[in-house]
């Protein structure tokens, strides 16, 4: 009796010291900078897998991966992504994407930290899983020797090295290029204003369209376009054993980090520029005239819509009582930017 007396009385102790603990996780689980950085770290945890594992595939078995399988596994790993924080922080699982999100006034530059540190922390816990999960293949495939360079390299399941017959400006210009048609086209999908893709599909079509860059433009550099995707698996094989050749080969590792930054900027400006400026604008008149817009250049929307905002020019009612009017904004900005 005495000793269910004591399990009772632990049971009820530990309930009194738990549940403040747990009500102060939840409270901060709920800041929304908090419900960013993990919605960023699981979307590029995920999409990474994905992506790296079909990587895994194609290097290390003769019948289990293709180059096709590759471009799938990228695809729709960003889909999944997408579904996993399209709602939360946008999923944007690129550091490129991010950094033009900022630039265009469309997020916080203090945002940019939090972002950056969730995709890259992502990418790099996806590096060390695909690595625990094929290990032993790794190890058969290089003979127990991790390299970089020859025939049983295994370093570019992880990151991009620039192929023999690409110069490193080439190169350069290459992931510019890419990097631009990812984010030009992103806009295009996104773009209420313009013929977006249908509600519901958004992450579908996304995927679709990192399997055609990849199909189309992959080949040369093997599109990283993406910092996130390309520098934090770099640091987990240079810690992993694959050491500091994976920074020397070529003195390519700072390529997929500089040229997608410069891409996606640029490709968010032509589309601003070229089509933004020419779709006509509704008018929205209010009763006294006078017209209020968001005037932040946007660059991508969310996936699913917020609830409209409220904007409340006061006007005065017949009883000198004033009254707020509700007015839907013009256009309703989202800020869903991927891969």
């Amino acid at each position: 009796m005495a000793q269910s007396d004591r399990k009772r009385r632990s049971t009820h102790n530990s309930k009194m010291v738990s549940s403040p603990m747990v009500t102060r996780m939840q409270a901060i689980m709920q800041k929304e900078m908090v419900r960013e950085f993990l919605g960023e770290f699981m979307s590029t945890y995920v999409m990474m897998v994905f992506g790296l594992g079909s990587v895994a595939h194609m290097v290390l078995g003769d019948k289990f991966g293709s180059y096709l399988s590759v471009n799938l596994g990228f695809g729709f790993g960003v889909t999944m992504g997408v579904h996993m924080a399209g709602n939360i922080s946008g999923a944007h699982m690129n550091a490129a994407i991010t950094f033009t999100s900022c630039a265009l006034g469309r997020m916080s530059w203090k945002k940019f930290p939090v972002y950056i540190l969730g995709q890259f922390l992502g990418s790099f816990l996806a590096s060390a899983t695909i690595y625990c999960l094929f290990y032993s293949a790794i190890i058969q495939f290089s003979g127990g020797h991790l390299t970089v360079t020859g025939p049983t390299a295994t370093a570019g399941i992880f990151a991009t090295y620039l192929p023999e017959y690409m110069t490193l400006w080439r190169g350069f210009l290459d992931e510019v290029l890419v990097t631009g048609m990812l984010q030009l086209c992103l806009l295009a999908i996104t773009d209420k204003e313009n013929n977006p893709a249908l509600q519901g599909t958004q992450a579908l079509v996304i995927g679709i369209l990192i399997v055609v860059i990849g199909l189309s433009l992959g080949m040369n550099t093997g599109y990283a376009i993406n910092p996130s995707r390309d520098l934090p698996p770099r640091f987990f094989t240079f810690i992993a054993g694959w050491g500091v050749q994976v920074f020397r080969a070529r003195d390519w590792w700072w390529v997929p980090v500089v040229a997608p930054l410069l891409g996606a900027y640029l490709g968010a400006i032509v589309y601003v520029v070229f089509v933004g400026s020419t779709i006509a604008q509704r008018p929205q008149v209010l009763e006294d005239s006078t017209i209020y817009e968001d005037r932040r250049v946007p660059v991508l929307p969310k996936t699913m819509p917020d609830p409209p905002t409220t904007l409340s020019p006061v006007s005065v009612s017949p009883s000198n009582r004033p009254s707020v009017r509700t007015v839907p904004p013009l256009s309703d900005p989202i800020h869903l930017e991927h891969f």
